[in-house]
């Protein structure tokens, strides 16, 4: 086994961290070993990593970790994590000679045009067949991640973004009101307020506080003791709870408006691709229309955003199999 054909490539969340090992042979890779950590048992990514690596006779020659959060000079001070990770460190310590840190989504878009087709579930589809090269993920979950896929030739290229954390702009009357709420709570409102698993509870309270209509026992009672963002989600799925399916359809609506820009601010007409943990679960009401609806309403620019298409990234792998992607492109 030739040293120089092993990559190391690492999905690293505030829950758990993923990593695998990788022999690259032609165009085809063999797993050699994958673990699934609890990244808070640890004290910080090193220590994963030599854990994992211990029973192995061979060191990689490259190792990739996405990682959220924004990256500078490679280093990155994790969102969910107090960890600080520095690539260059990393390769020290390791003894790895590349080591690449890259945002998560980052990672994720760099899979994109590798998706197989039971990998996407299609949202919006589009006639147009001279679609530009340029896509954009969109990561609903615990935050608001987003990242942009430029393809030039044979060339790949990635662009992290916290633009999740840009200013929200209201569309309608209700979701000026839902600003003004949100005012008084935060000191200034960016789209991962509402598009969010701290999201959708903000708007669940906004539709209460306004006397929207009055919340279920049950879902009351469930958010006691159980993830509000879930209860939430699952009460209007299952049409058991008004304020529930407004704050849903709230969420849908926002997420496709902001969807929408993005394609507008990137002409990303490639495609949107939706990831994160939320989208997969509310896929319904996703391809129920009001998330297109809003996805489409930019109006001169209608044109643009009806020839994009829209899919959900149907691979919770997509993060780790790009950042290999990237490491096998190191050596």
């Amino acid at each position: 086994m030739e040293s120089n054909k092993i990559i190391l490539a690492g999905d690293v969340g505030g829950t758990k961290t993923l990593l695998a090992l990788y022999e690259c042979s032609g165009s085809h890779w063999i797993e050699l070993k994958s673990k699934k950590y609890s990244s808070t048992e640890f004290a910080n990514l090193e220590l994963i990593v030599k854990d994992f690596l211990e029973s192995q006779q061979i060191s990689p020659a490259s190792a990739v970790f996405g990682i959220p959060g924004p990256v500078e000079h490679g280093v990155v001070k994790s969102t969910n994590l107090p960890w600080i990770v520095d690539e260059k460190l990393l390769s020290k310590n390791l003894h790895i000679p590349k080591v690449k840190i890259v945002n998560d989504l980052a990672a994720t878009a760099y899979q994109i045009p590798f998706l197989k087709e039971e990998e996407k579930i299609l949202i919006k589809e589009t006639s147009n067949e001279k679609r530009s090269e340029r896509f954009v993920v969109v990561a609903p979950g615990t935050g608001l991640g987003q990242a942009l896929l430029i393809c030039e030739d044979d060339k790949k290229i990635v662009l992290a973004s916290e633009g999740g954390h840009i200013d929200f702009a209201p569309t309608n009357e209700l979701e000026l009101e839902l600003l003004h709420f949100l005012l008084k709570k935060f000191e200034r409102v960016s789209y991962e307020r509402i598009i969010s698993g701290s999201g959708l509870p903000n708007i669940y309270d906004f539709l209460v506080e306004s006397k929207f209509a009055r919340s279920e026992e049950e879902t009351i009672g469930r958010m006691k003791t159980e993830d509000r963002a879930i209860v939430i989600s699952e009460m209007a799925l299952a049409q058991k709870d008004k304020v529930c399916e407004k704050a849903l359809e709230i969420f849908a609506s926002v997420l496709g408006a902001h969807s929408g820009n993005l394609v507008i601010n990137l002409l990303a007409t490639g495609g949107v691709y939706l990831g994160g943990g939320i989208p997969h679960k509310i896929l319904s009401k996703l391809k129920d229309g009001v998330f297109i609806k809003s996805f489409v309403n930019k109006g001169r620019l209608n044109p643009i955003v009806e020839e994009t298409p829209v899919y959900v990234i149907n691979n919770n792998l997509a993060a780790l199999q790009g950042a290999a992607r990237i490491a096998e492109s190191l050596i």
